[in-house]
């Protein structure tokens, strides 16, 4: 039977955390919203702690969300988050997007964020979206695209942090430049009604720059990320502390910009 055979790079270290509860419909999923409808029925794969599917949640008040994602723990997380914003159409489970557990057909739309770069065969993982989603419903799905991200001032130390990102993520079985390919894997799956767009995340105020540049910082040395780099030879501790201590002297720069590109599609079935 498929299964999942990439390991997750980033964890869920509270730095990756920091990021991942950072995310909401309106800064990650804008491409989707405008196609929502009251009623319609969403799956969510790979809902980490869940922000993003408490807004699709509200974004649908007469139809239901199901968030699923292959970390049993995170989901707790999730169902606190929608919880906390008093929302009841919703239900959590522990899934793997190459075979869900759902019959075909079963909803209006399948939305993944972030998720087709980490997985083994994202190919056969749109597949299964596609499968699971109802004629005349939606597929979206958007990914960054980490060789397209750009920054200013530039340094050689955060080059390598980029070089040294793409290598650990391929070599746990992702494709961390994932945004570009995402059109050319759905129009393999068979869709021949997609919409592909790109958008970014931007960080340039101080409190931006700050929070962008601490998260990774930390991530680069006490995350899963880290132990990954290290263990699978790629680098070594003091590098990684070398890293980190870059991203902290970019961010404190009052001329630092930096940008994060995203592929998108909107696929219809």
């Amino acid at each position: 039977m498929p299964q999942e055979t990439a390991v997750y790079t980033h964890g869920h270290h509270e730095s990756v955390l920091r990021s991942h509860t950072w995310r909401t419909a309106a800064n990650s999923a804008a491409y989707l919203v405008g196609s929502l409808k009251p009623h319609m029925t969403v799956l969510d794969i790979g809902c980490g702690p869940g922000t993003i599917t408490a807004d699709l949640a509200a974004l649908v008040p007469d139809g239901r969300v199901t968030g699923v994602d292959r970390a049993p723990g995170i989901l707790d997380r999730a169902r606190a988050t929608a919880a906390e914003r008093g929302l009841e159409n919703f239900e959590f489970a522990v899934a793997d997007v190459h075979e869900l557990d759902y019959p075909d057909d079963s909803f209006c739309v399948v939305h993944a964020h972030q998720v087709l770069q980490h997985v083994g065969d994202p190919v056969r993982a749109l597949r299964e979206m596609r499968r699971v989603c109802k004629p005349g419903g939606i597929v979206a799905v958007r990914d960054a695209d980490y060789e397209a991200m750009t920054w200013h001032p530039r340094s050689p130390v955060m080059d390598e942090w980029l070089d040294l990102y793409r290598q650990v993520a391929r070599a746990n079985g992702g494709e961390p430049d994932a945004g570009r390919r995402l059109k050319s894997w759905a129009l393999e799956v068979g869709f021949t009604d997609v919409t592909a767009t790109a958008d970014t995340w931007c960080y340039s105020s101080h409190v931006e720059r700050a929070w962008w540049s601490g998260l990774w910082a930390d991530r680069t040395v006490d995350s899963s990320y880290a132990e990954r780099a290290v263990e699978g030879g790629h680098t070594d501790a003091e590098r990684l502390r070398a890293i980190a201590a870059a991203w902290r002297e970019w961010g404190a720069r009052e001329d630092a910009w930096f940008a994060v590109l995203h592929g998108e599609v909107l696929c219809r079935k």
